[in-house]
């Protein structure tokens, strides 16, 4: 984070290794669960929404602990605010659905 600067939204885009193993299927829940609790779950690995400095800390502090650094992947996106970037959509979205990993 840039020292004296809040960003206050963001994305979240992961991609666990090795969905297809226990140990995967695991980190995979851990952090979907995880990422729920701070954000919006937008579609598939992407979550998105408001969050505190501190909370934004909170947040991935909890990820460093449960994924593989050397075979997971996250990239955090951070903006000033929801109505600093535009979105253009394109299809329908489907309902909100609840993943099996809450």
């Amino acid at each position: 984070m840039k020292k004296g600067y809040k960003f206050n939204y963001v994305f979240l885009m992961y991609d666990i290794a090795d969905e297809e193993s226990e140990a995967g299927k695991y980190r995979v829940a851990k952090v979907f669960k995880i990422c729920k609790k701070y954000l919006r779950h937008h579609q598939k690995s992407v979550f998105r929404g408001e969050i505190t400095p501190a909370n934004l800390l909170k947040l991935k502090s909890e990820l460093n602990k449960v994924i593989d650094k050397n075979l997971d992947y996250i990239s955090i996106i951070k903006l000033p605010s929801s109505s600093s970037f535009d979105e253009e959509k394109i299809g329908t979205k489907t309902q909100e659905s609840e993943s099996i990993f809450i």
